[in-house]
C-alpha cells in the first residue's frame, strides 16, 4: 500500500503544481478528472499496440542492435505512448467550450500525461522496492509532465490559429504537439536503454536542460495566458 502511494504521490503533487498555475480561469474538475482517467486508459492500448508492433520489427531488426534500440525507443514506446495521449487530448478537449485559454492546452495535456504516469507507475512499483518507487517519482513522472509541457504548448498554439482562420499554422502545430514529445521522450528512454557512462551523463545533462525549459515555458505561458478568439 505505501508504494502504490508513493506511485501516486508524484502526479497529485504535480497535478496540484499546475492547477495553481492556471490563474486566470480554472478548469472544471470532472472534465479534469475525465482526462486523468482517460490518460491513464491509454496505457492499455499502449501495451497492446506495443506489443504487436514489436511483433512485426523482431523479425527484421536484430533484437539489441543500434536500429533495434533506435526504433523501440522513438516508435514503439514514444510513438505509441505520446500518440495515445494525443488522441484523448484532442478528441476531449478540441471543441469543448471550456477550452477558451491558451494555458488550458497546457493544463489538459499535463493531466493526460499524468493520468498515464500514475497507472505506468502503479504498474511499475507494484511489488518492487522503495528505491524504485523513488526514482520513478523523480524522473519518469515528471518526464510525462515535461512531454505534456510541450504538447500543451504547440497544441495551443494550433487552437488559437484555428482562432484566427489560420488553417496551415493549425496543421503545423498539431504535428509539433506530437512530435516534439515524441523526440523528447524517445530521447530520454534512448539513453538510458544505451546503457553506458557516456549516455548516462548525457542523459542528466538532458534532464537537467528540458526540466528548465519546462518550468521556464509553464511560467511564461501562465503569465501570458490569454483568450483564444
Amino acid at each position: 500500500m505505501f508504494l502504490i502511494i508513493l506511485a501516486i504521490l508524484p502526479a497529485a503533487v504535480l497535478g496540484v503544481y499546475i492547477y495553481q498555475k492556471d490563474r486566470v480561469e480554472k478548469e472544471p474538475l470532472p472534465m479534469l478528472a475525465w482526462l486523468f482517467v482517460l490518460g491513464g486508459l491509454t496505457t492499455v492500448s499502449a501495451v497492446i499496440i506495443g506489443v504487436l508492433a514489436e511483433t512485426l520489427v523482431t523479425p527484421f531488426v536484430k533484437d539489441g542492435s543500434l536500429a533495434y534500440i533506435l526504433i523501440e525507443n522513438f516508435l514503439l514506446v514514444a510513438l505509441v505512448e505520446e500518440g495515445g495521449k494525443y488522441f484523448v487530448l484532442k478528441k476531449r478537449t478540441w471543441k469543448s467550450p471550456e477550452f477558451n485559454y491558451t494555458f488550458d492546452a497546457v493544463v489538459y495535456a499535463i493531466v493526460v500525461s499524468l493520468g498515464f504516469a500514475t497507472v505506468e507507475n502503479i504498474l511499475y512499483v507494484s511489488g518492487d522496492t522503495i528505491h524504485t518507487a523513488i526514482m520513478r517519482g523523480i524522473l519518469a513522472v515528471p518526464g510525462h509532465a515535461i512531454d505534456g509541457v510541450f504538447m500543451g504548448f504547440y497544441y495551443g498554439l494550433a487552437r488559437q490559429a484555428r482562432g484566427w482562420g489560420d488553417e496551415q499554422a493549425v496543421r503545423q502545430n498539431l504535428r509539433r504537439a506530437l512530435w516534439v514529445p515524441v523526440l523528447t521522450h524517445g530521447f530520454y528512454d534512448f539513453c538510458l536503454s544505451m546503457e553506458s557512462d557516456a549516455f548516462f551523463t548525457v542523459f542528466i545533462v538532458f534532464e537537467i536542460v528540458i526540466t528548465i525549459l519546462a518550468i521556464r515555458k509553464v511560467n511564461r505561458l501562465s503569465r501570458e495566458d490569454a483568450p483564444i478568439v
